[in-house]
């Protein structure tokens, strides 16, 4: 046999063993001048890589290669796809790459980060924001209120366990945008989970969509539809329109993209004798605004349906002007506004 069927045969060889996995434990050296050798490095020194072909020992100059590649040992655990990360932006967070899923799998992911608010005078929906307890309702829900309950629903044991916080801070209240933000003062907040804020802009007509509240008080309830209009103004606002059904207690709840981000805050519906599926949420380009400027807006308990509050003028001092006498005068200044010097 000659020596050059023996080195096909050879390498036949070599190519069945890294085809049966023992190439898995190999490396891969990339030249600059484009080619590949792979094999098991035996040696790697300061100016050289001795490499094992399998038939033959050969060695690589180290100026030659422009990348060396290990693979992952048999039986490791392949790296799965790249998972996207919450990126924070201001108090709340964007998720940008999030992938879509059904609704069903969506519910999964996001149903613990919707909320109940609870009131003397009634009940509303809302949603957690961040790990500091902060959460999302609307203003309508908590007008007029100081007593507020925030119930979370945790997945625990293959079923659900409610949890009521009756700490809750009122943050920022704006009455035009019907937007409130809240904050649960309790240290186990940072326990819970909170759901990304998409980009409303983005949002295309006939775009599936679905909220998550509780309507009439049945609480965790899930409605599904589509984007009708994505900009409907109404009173000097404007509106997503959508087809998921929004009933009384769906108010503050968030309406979800196919990605499982916050597009929308649910905040009312069309009612009348034959009017079905006209539902009106925030859309989540309002909400930003909203949260990036809270200062604006921030509670004043004196004046609780306002999301400002009035600094009150000085008070007029006396001021004590010395006579010729040499007796002293108290003088009290006059308003600029006074008709009379």
């Amino acid at each position: 046999m000659s020596r050059f069927s023996a080195l096909v045969i050879a390498l036949s060889g070599w190519m069945l063993a890294a085809s049966t996995g023992w190439a898995e434990g190999m490396t891969t050296l990339r030249l600059k001048n484009g080619s590949e050798i792979r094999g098991e490095v035996l040696k790697d020194r300061p100016d050289a890589v001795i490499v094992d072909l399998g038939f033959d020992l050969i060695t690589v100059p180290r100026a030659t290669i422009a990348e060396v590649r290990k693979a992952a040992a048999p039986g490791a655990p392949k790296a799965g796809p790249k998972v996207p990360q919450a990126k924070k932006e201001d108090i709340f967070f964007v998720e940008p790459g999030r992938p879509p899923m059904s609704v069903e799998d969506n519910v999964k992911r996001v149903a613990e980060s919707v909320v109940q608010v609870q009131t003397s005078s009634g009940l509303g929906s809302g949603f957690i924001i961040n790990k500091l307890g902060h959460l999302i309702t609307n203003q309508h829900v908590i007008a007029g209120e100081r007593e507020i309950t925030v119930v979370v629903y945790h997945r625990k044991d293959g079923g659900l366990e409610k949890q009521a916080f009756t700490k809750v801070k009122l943050v920022a209240i704006n009455g035009f945008l019907d937007l409130a933000l809240l904050q649960i003062d309790d240290p186990a907040v940072s326990s819970l989970p909170f759901v990304p804020i998409g980009d409303s802009d983005s949002i295309t007509q006939g775009e599936h969509v679905f909220a998550i509240g509780s309507p009439l008080g049945l609480e965790r309830s899930v409605s599904q539809g589509i984007v009708g209009i994505r900009a409907r103004e109404m009173s000097g606002r404007w509106f997503i329109q959508t087809t998921a059904q929004i009933n009384p207690g769906n108010s503050g709840g968030p309406l979800f993209n196919a990605r499982g981000e916050v597009v929308g805050v649910n905040n009312m519906k069309a009612a009348g004798a034959g009017v079905e599926g006209l539902g009106f949420s925030i859309p989540s380009s309002l909400l930003k605004l909203f949260l990036k400027n809270r200062e604006a807006f921030a509670f004043d308990p004196r004046n609780p349906n306002a999301g400002f509050r009035y600094l009150p003028p000085p008070a007029p001092v006396p001021v004590k002007v010395s006579a010729p006498t040499s007796s002293a005068t108290e003088v009290t200044p006059k308003p600029l506004s006074s008709p009379n010097p």
